[in-house]
């Protein structure tokens, strides 16, 4: 009797630390799958299973001052996985307009600005996933590139390649659509 209720006990406190660390960056995190997944009940679904996965992975993270990197990368490969499952994505969540709400303005919206962002959704939506997720964590998240490779788990020469060749790829979407006739 006395067992059981040290063990409900410690399952009570490792579920109020759980609880207590991902209320802490739930939302950045949602935030950063819908621009990397560009479908926000995708999103939702992503982190979703990431906590499922990072609840039952928590009983062996040893440093809990890592929990946000821990659970970072568990999302971030969940989404990667996500994008592999399919070749074409609809873009519907804007990267930009992400970004505004990360701030906690309401975003003003111009037809110019609305303009570049689709221009930059639909460039964002022919990078391949690893690609995609580099992309979205240096600039979205404003992660370096050591942040990056711990994160996904590569060295930092591949998180620069990455960078470069998703940028490259950015850069030629954007002048092939600018040429485009409207």
């Amino acid at each position: 009797m006395l067992a059981s209720r040290a063990v409900e006990a410690a399952t009570e406190d490792r579920a109020a630390v759980f609880a207590r660390l991902t209320d802490r960056s739930l939302d950045r995190h949602y935030r950063l799958a819908a621009v990397i997944l560009g479908d926000p009940l995708e999103a939702e679904d992503a982190v979703h299973d990431a906590a499922l996965v990072a609840w039952r992975g928590f009983a062996g993270l040893r440093d809990l001052d890592r929990f946000e990197a821990w659970f970072g990368r568990i999302l971030v490969n969940g989404c990667r996985d996500r994008l592999r499952a399919r070749r074409r994505r609809p873009v519907i969540a804007s990267i930009a307009l992400l970004g505004d709400l990360d701030n906690g303005a309401s975003p003003r919206v111009s037809v110019a600005d609305v303009a570049d962002r689709d221009e930059l959704d639909r460039a964002f939506a022919t990078l391949d996933p690893d690609h995609a997720v580099t992309v979205a964590l240096r600039y979205y998240l404003d992660l370096t590139v050591a942040e990056i490779a711990d994160r996904m788990g590569i060295p930092e020469g591949t998180v620069k390649s990455r960078l470069h060749h998703g940028l490259r790829r950015l850069r030629r979407a954007v002048e092939r659509d600018a040429e485009q006739p409207r």
